[in-house]
């Protein structure tokens, strides 16, 4: 017997099984909706790097989990703030896209975007990191670098993953310092 036509007589056979099936009506189907691109507020240069590092490779950082919600608050962050930035509801001024990136590529350019908000006053932007479904073996390998450089960096004030709509788990808002001018 040929393949075709064990399929022929499987197809035969379901429509025959469901012939009597009444489709379910209701009112709860859920559309699950891509998420929308990211809209650049104010553009930095992503392919500007800065050679020196400003992060410590010394050790390396705990691999967290591809759909793992990240969030670090540092000292000062009020509770009203770090909930605003949970949620969502901060007016993004920039935005930096590293997903894809190697840790080569991606170290100093995030070090270069945090040195150019802080020059420009930006107080709240989004990165991009992925998710790593596309890395070697699957693991979330810039998501974690990331997680260890922003807490490092004496720019940056808080951090959490975005919301569904701004990449959920494979993107994060962070908060910056005001730098104040001597």
């Amino acid at each position: 017997m040929s393949k075709d036509k064990n399929i022929d007589e499987e197809l035969e056979l379901f429509r025959t099984e469901m012939s009597d099936a009444e489709p379910i009506k209701h009112d709860k189907l859920l559309h699950i909706k891509p998420p929308p691109q990211p809209k650049v507020r104010k553009h930095i240069p992503s392919d500007l790097v800065n050679d020196q590092s400003e992060f410590s490779s010394l050790f390396a950082p705990e691999t967290v989990g591809n759909e793992e919600y990240l969030e670090y608050r540092g000292d000062g962050i009020q509770n009203r703030q770090f909930a605003k930035l949970k949620s969502g509801r901060v007016h993004l001024e920039a935005e930096l896209d590293l997903h894809g990136l190697t840790l080569a590529k991606a170290e100093p350019t995030l070090s270069h975007f945090l040195e150019q908000c802080q020059e420009q006053k930006i107080r709240c932007v989004r990165i991009i990191h992925g998710k790593g479904w596309g890395s070697r073996d699957n693991k979330p390998v810039l998501k974690s670098k990331l997680n260890h450089w922003l807490r490092q960096s004496d720019a940056v004030l808080a951090f959490c993953s975005t919301t569904i709509e701004d990449g959920g788990t494979g993107a994060l808002y962070v908060l910056l310092k005001r730098q104040f001018e001597r």
